[in-house]
């Protein structure tokens, strides 16, 4: 089974990981599992220098396993290594019936990006073809999906929608008679 990925993008504060924080608990409820990968272009530091792990981290340990009843997370040293693709991360994961990409904007996967135009940035799905829709807090004049950045279960059904017809190999296109329900699109 191939896994079904789906990015999230926008400009710096226009709320894509507050879309995909409201997106989560609207996919547990319809009984699905999803995962998220967020990329950072600054360094990570998931433990507080002086602590157990960080020491044996700076000491060289090429990976770090901090593992506890309820959660565990590995840190792994680059070092001279390349980062890591996204397709690379994603084998990393246990299977999901969703994976959101916050991110890895040079990958090629379909993504939804955020856009508000209040807050002055140039969006941009004019110029990226990776961007199947828009979710957006106002009415655009453009031929992709939009869906109403508060709505939820619009963007949420819209994304099961893409799933799957991807599911079912047919090409990852929406049926715009759908998409513009309920939607701020013009």
């Amino acid at each position: 089974m191939h896994p079904f990925i789906l990015g999230i993008t926008g400009t710096s504060g226009s709320g894509k990981t507050t879309l995909i924080t409201a997106l989560l608990p609207w996919f547990r409820a319809q009984g699905l599992t999803v995962n998220v990968i967020k990329h950072s272009h600054h360094p990570l530091e998931l433990e507080p220098p002086g602590k157990d792990s960080a020491r044996f981290r700076a000491a060289g340990a090429a990976e770090v396993m901090v593992a506890s009843p309820y959660r565990y997370a590995i840190v792994r040293e680059l070092a001279d290594e390349a980062e890591p693709t996204l397709d690379e991360q994603v084998a990393r994961l246990r299977p999901a019936d969703i994976t959101l990409v916050e991110g890895f904007r040079r990958e090629a996967i379909p993504r939804i990006e955020v856009y508000r135009p209040a807050h002055g940035r140039a969006p941009y799905y004019p110029g990226d073809p990776s961007i199947i829709a828009l979710a957006t807090d106002t009415r655009m004049d453009t031929v992709l999906p939009c869906m109403a950045l508060d709505d939820i279960a619009q963007v949420g059904s819209f994304i099961l929608a893409l799933r799957d017809q991807a599911a079912a190999s047919l090409p990852a296109s929406f049926d715009d008679s759908q998409s513009h329900v309920g939607s701020v699109c013009a």
